[in-house]
């Protein structure tokens, strides 16, 4: 008697730490999905709180069931609780039990085996139709009524997105660096080329670029070239040996473009105290071709 007590007991016990448990998993998962909820800033906001709503009622429901089942009806051994899953899976599955089995028996023999004339389970079926009803609504959307993204039309559409993409990172100057970069004559770039020349540079270069410090802007010598690719790599990675510092920290690419054409503008100009050339003579590479040509 003392010994069933205790048996029952301590099945008891084992019940409310099964719903303790599932009272724990419910509210970490409660938390999970209202965390994502939160998180999530995007248009997808609102399907994500309708999935963590749906979801916590289903786990409410399960709950309240197992609170019945375990509190009310003393469902020890658990039949209760499978009682409704056996029925699902009897329903998709309708297995033979094995003691009607030998109905089934076909009437061929093979090296000692014999087979079952089993029939095939429902959700088998189930799955059959679906896949025949998808195909037919799939071949009216796609390909009759032509309401849907067929893959040629989804690539189109990505290839349309991605070149939009790019179009944006250009103008960002993601792609802008020292093999890419083109001078730029447009009056807004050189303004703002300006505005930058005149306060990080104009220090050792003077205000109208004829050269302080650093060299002179006005002639036709450069030190490390005269190209704009030659510009914009001296000013992407400075010259520390000569103490020009590197401004890829301080200006993007579309900034140290806009400076360095504005700096080939001011080749030609007359600046009011001209330092003395430095470095070699810088000829573009179309004077070169012209010149080769003129000579050949």
């Amino acid at each position: 008697m003392k010994s069933t007590l205790k048996n029952k007991l301590k099945m008891r016990i084992n019940m409310k730490n099964k719903i303790n448990i599932q009272l724990l998993l419910f509210v970490f998962l409660s938390l999970i999905f209202n965390s994502t909820a939160r998180a999530e800033g995007g248009p997808d906001l609102e399907v994500v709180v309708k999935y963590s709503l749906g979801f916590t009622v289903l786990l409410i429901l399960l709950l309240v069931w197992l609170v019945v089942v375990y509190s009310e009806r003393n469902d020890f051994s658990g039949e209760e609780f499978w009682a409704p899953f056996k029925k699902v899976k009897y329903y998709l599955t309708l297995t033979t039990p094995p003691e009607k089995e030998k109905d089934l028996l076909m009437d061929h023999e093979y090296d000692g085996i014999r087979e079952l004339d089993s029939r095939i389970p429902p959700w088998f079926h189930g799955l059959l139709w679906f896949t025949v009803i998808f195909s037919i609504v799939y071949m009216i959307q796609y390909h009759v009524i032509g309401s849907g993204n067929v893959q040629e039309e989804e690539y189109l559409a990505e290839i349309s997105f991605a070149k939009a993409e790019r179009q944006i990172l250009i103008k960002t100057g993601a792609f802008l660096n020292e093999e890419t970069v083109t001078f730029t004559d447009d009056v807004g770039a050189l303004e703002n080329g300006k505005q930058i020349y005149l306060k990080n540079c104009a220090s050792c270069h003077a205000n109208d670029g004829g050269g302080l410090v650093g060299p002179n802007f006005t002639d036709k010598y450069w030190i490390h070239g005269g190209s704009i690719k030659n510009l914009f790599t001296t000013i992407k990675y400075g010259v520390p040996q000569k103490g020009m510092i590197s401004w890829s920290n301080q200006l993007d690419p579309i900034q140290m473009r806009d400076v360095a054409s504005y700096i080939l503008t001011l080749q030609g100009t007359e600046p009011a105290n001209p330092k003395a050339p430095e470095g070699t003579l810088y000829i573009p590479e179309t004077e070169k071709e012209q010149k080769t040509d003129s000579e050949t």
